[in-house]
């Protein structure tokens, strides 16, 4: 079963803003790694405390915020950053 990966518009902006070479790496990232796994879960790392809910993907020294929705079989993608920017 594929997941479907969606961002948001924030996450558009920030993708946009990378160099060429970020930015392919990220989207091939979330085509092979995320949405063409069983459980996405298992790539990624919760998030704690408020952000609880959310998760994390590591590519390079980017990070993905997302929030992964079960019953829509979807990965949304909110925030996209540099690692010591993005949990700010």
């Amino acid at each position: 079963m594929a997941w479907a990966v969606e961002l948001t518009r924030t996450a558009q902006k920030q993708l946009r803003k990378l160099d060429k070479q970020t930015a392919t790496r990220i989207a091939k990232y979330l085509r092979t790694r995320v949405a063409n796994t069983e459980n996405p879960r298992r790539t990624g790392k919760a998030l704690s405390g408020e952000r609880g809910e959310l998760w994390r993907y590591r590519v390079g020294d980017y990070r993905l915020i997302c929030k992964i929705e079960d019953e829509r079989v979807t990965v949304l993608v909110l925030e996209i950053g540099h690692r010591r920017e993005v949990y700010r």
